[in-house]
């Protein structure tokens, strides 16, 4: 038996913020609200399967100082899309790790954009291929391992 990944589930500061950026700019459709107080939460997917759970519980942003979440990462269908994605991330004004499309490091043919959700959490949108012309920030090291 192997298992996959079946959803990930992020605690949030503020729901409707995260509900807005993972709905609006990232496109996921919500599946279903809690809208309780002290028991607020969104399930986030394609319209029909669960990828995202995002719970109203944290009181602090995101921290790289703390094991657990090191990074969500999330897949394109190709480096146009990355590219689209991240044009309206810039207008959304988030916070990037490296300017445009970079590789996933030096030689790789995948890569893409290395950005922050609004509580800070480190999230990736890349291609297996199609970044080959691509510069890669962290040269051997992976470039998704240290932004």
């Amino acid at each position: 038996m192997t298992l996959r990944t079946g959803h990930i589930g992020l605690n949030v500061t503020d729901l409707d913020r995260s509900l807005a950026f993972y709905r609006d700019v990232l496109g996921f459709a919500p599946l279903a609200e809690g809208k309780e107080e002290g028991r607020r939460y969104a399930f986030l997917g394609d319209g029909e399967h669960l990828a995202l759970t995002l719970w109203q519980q944290a009181e602090q942003p995101y921290g790289t100082d703390r094991a657990g979440l090191h990074h969500l990462a999330l897949e394109a269908d190709s480096v146009e899309r990355v590219r689209e994605y991240e044009e309206a991330l810039r207008t959304y004004g988030v916070d990037f790790a490296y300017e445009g499309v970079v590789a996933h490091g030096e030689g790789a043919g995948s890569g893409g954009i290395f950005f922050h959700d609004p509580d800070g959490t480190r999230l990736e949108i890349s291609v297996p291929s199609g970044a080959e012309d691509a510069p890669a920030p962290s040269g051997t090291a992976p470039t998704c391992g240290f932004f």
